[in-house]
């Protein structure tokens, strides 16, 4: 009597994929979109599509696992030598597929849902990551942490930053919040509003952003609106490596603004801001000098 025939792998995946659940050895990962990618694997090929993605993946020491980058993926230096697969908004699927990643790291503001899309056609699984918060860096973090197997990395970077960003909150609290008016952009007037991470680091550093109440992440303004609310301090950021500050004239010529009046009109680097990696504490920090420079003598 013949034995009977074992089932291939094959079926065995297919099976598992028909009752919903992962093939016998697969890693499954919620991503901070709440979407299950499961692999067959841990990633041993990623290739990022977030400049803060990059960046965290650096400092828990995965880059080994970093097959390719977008052309803003500027930092630290050494993610200028990885293989570029274009800009955020429209990469080469072909320069990514030829890269073979076993996941794409993309976010949903910042990434278009077309090229998710496409890349779901073309048999690539996609992590999404995203944060507006603080806490929110530290769970996108953790979950590169997962995704890299550099979990006990992740326990030491978060203690360094939280230690840093509790060192300003502490330095700040004695003194009054000045009113602060950020722009992003100058024309149109671009700021953060409630659902920016920028806005939670004026808090931090301890101001009190004048659009923190405007809805989404960075509306744009009037420049009506910022004169009425008379800020005290203003930040103009600065984007790109290497590049110079937002133009001041439009805001020496408001001489009535307290901010003009009493010199507190200040650069700050867009980049460190803007991006939820690990310099977003230098950012905090250099926000924190500028509202309150009599809390760092």
């Amino acid at each position: 009597m013949l034995a009977p025939r074992r089932p291939s792998r094959l079926a065995l995946a297919a099976l598992a994929f028909v009752l919903g659940a992962a093939p016998a050895g697969a890693a499954t990962y919620l991503d901070m979109l709440g979407r299950e990618v499961v692999l067959p694997a841990p990633p041993r090929r990623i290739v990022s599509l977030v400049p803060s993605a990059t960046e965290l993946i650096f400092a828990l020491g995965g880059e080994a696992r970093l097959v390719g980058v977008t052309d803003y993926c500027d930092f630290p230096p050494a993610a200028r030598q990885k293989p570029s697969v274009g800009g955020m908004l429209a990469p080469s699927l072909e320069t990514i597929a030829t890269l073979r990643p076993d996941v794409v790291i993309a976010t949903d503001s910042g990434n278009r849902q077309e090229t998710f899309d496409q890349l779901r056609r073309l048999g690539i699984p996609v992590y999404l990551v995203h944060a507006s918060r603080v806490t929110h860096v530290m769970d996108v973090a953790a979950r590169l942490g997962d995704l890299t197997e550099r979990q006990a990395a992740v326990v030491s970077l978060r203690a360094r930053l939280e230690q840093r960003i509790e060192a300003v909150v502490k330095a700040v609290r004695p003194y009054r919040r000045p009113r602060v008016l950020y722009v992003l952009w100058p024309e149109p007037l671009i700021v953060p509003g409630r659902d920016a991470i920028v806005t939670e680091l004026i808090a931090l550093a301890g101001g009190e952003s004048i659009t923190a109440a405007e809805p989404s992440d960075y509306p744009r303004f009037s420049l009506e609106a910022a004169v009425a609310r008379a800020p005290e301090v203003i930040m103009l950021a600065r984007h790109g490596t290497g590049s110079g500050p937002l133009p001041r004239e439009q805001w020496d010529r408001l001489g009535n603004l307290p901010a003009v009046q009493n010199g507190r009109v200040h650069a700050v680097d867009g980049n460190i801001l803007h991006r939820y990696g690990p310099r977003i504490v230098e950012g905090l920090e250099q926000l924190a000098r500028a509202i309150h420079p009599e809390a760092f003598p």
